[in-house]
């Protein structure tokens, strides 16, 4: 999809969209979902309308939800406090965007050289990371689920080529949560910002460089068009959780069932969301390559090994927290990371290896 024809479509109805008062009626209710994303922008807002289907779905039409886009009603940025404070039942959209409501919700959806979507939705699943999650998120009145996630992002979209670290120092760079911590410490201008607004500051100037998702995601919005180095790998974001915050007193007076069908709608996108991000991101590369005059470029090992001594930082610094519950979340992230980043050595890992030395993949 052209960048031109997704904002003028992902525009419609965004000035007269008004809230309508929760309401329960012959046992429907009716929720506002409120999301980080213009309305179906390839990737998460695509996905955040399959979890709102999916709900009303699971739930037999008893809870049906609306969708409302990035603007609609708050900004991407403000559906954490809307949803806190019970101006929406619902939203869609990344741990990544909380850090400053705590560093330890940065940990739930990614982390630099941190865990890959399986692992991360394994960390929740089987390592005590949910319980982390719901106690952290019950702070704000909000139950929390992973509910898709994006797969490894990329090392973003350069102008000029990047064959030091010094390269990198004082360049104004888009990107988020943790990965701004690490950019910082490694002498960039970090700056966080919606995804169509990183195409406007790579245009006038206003970035250097900057990241967002990764090919799929990225080619909608354009950027190919104002810059052509296109970095990886994406050591900031080895994945990225999207997560389905619902308030805490909505969720908990739910009758039973109807909570099962929640969690199930989200539990069961994850997957799906994150084999079309990878399925899509492959196709997308190719376009932008062929079709585009994108030239993918490696980071050399030397910005790669900086990168990670700057991350091990970060998560030192969280390690040694005044908040006990961060230091828990992050001991608890560590620990899971180190114990399976130990075995895929021997198990995906030596697999990927071995395909690569063979078929050259």
């Amino acid at each position: 999809m052209e960048r031109r024809q997704f904002l003028r479509t992902s525009a419609v109805g965004a000035a007269t969209a008004t809230l309508a008062a929760p309401a329960i009626a012959q046992d429907i209710r009716q929720w506002n979902m409120v999301t980080a994303w213009p309305k179906n922008l390839p990737g998460p807002g695509v996905a955040a309308q399959l979890l709102a289907d999916r709900i009303t779905t699971l739930s037999g039409g008893r809870i049906e939800v609306k969708l409302y886009a990035a603007g609609e009603l708050v900004p991407g940025r403000g559906v954490f406090d809307a949803v806190s404070e019970g101006t929406a039942e619902l939203y869609h959209a990344v741990p990544a965007y909380w850090g400053s409501k705590s560093k330890g919700i940065l940990l739930f959806g990614s982390q630099p050289f941190g865990l890959r979507a399986d692992e991360q939705i394994g960390w929740l699943t089987h390592g005590g990371g949910q319980a982390l999650y719901d106690e952290m998120y019950a702070r704000f009145g909000i139950k929390p689920f992973l509910c898709g996630n994006s797969g490894p992002q990329w090392g973003g979209w350069f102008r000029n080529e990047i064959n030091s670290i010094d390269d990198l120092k004082g360049l104004k760079f888009r990107t988020t949560g943790l990965a701004s911590e690490m950019a910082a410490k490694i002498g960039m201008a970090a700056e966080a910002m919606g995804g169509p607004q990183m195409f406007q500051a790579l245009q006038t100037g206003a970035l250097d460089a900057g990241e967002f998702i990764g090919p799929w995601t990225d080619s909608a919005l354009g950027y190919y068009q104002v810059a052509k180095l296109y970095y990886w790998p994406g050591v900031g974001e080895p994945s990225s959780a999207e997560e389905c915050g619902i308030n805490a007193n909505v969720y908990n007076a739910l009758p039973d069932d109807l909570k099962d069908a929640v969690a199930r709608a989200c539990e069961s996108l994850y997957n799906p969301v994150w084999t079309e991000y990878t399925t899509k991101h492959a196709l997308s590369l190719k376009t932008l390559v062929d079709e585009h005059d994108v030239q993918v470029k490696k980071f050399p090992d030397s910005v790669i090994e900086a990168m990670g001594a700057a991350a091990n930082e970060v998560i030192d610094e969280l390690r040694q927290d005044d908040d006990e519950l961060v230091k828990r979340i992050t001991e608890s992230f560590v620990g899971y990371r180190d114990l399976v980043g130990g075995y895929m050595t021997y198990a995906d890992n030596g697999q990927m290896n071995a395909r690569a030395s063979v078929l050259g993949l």
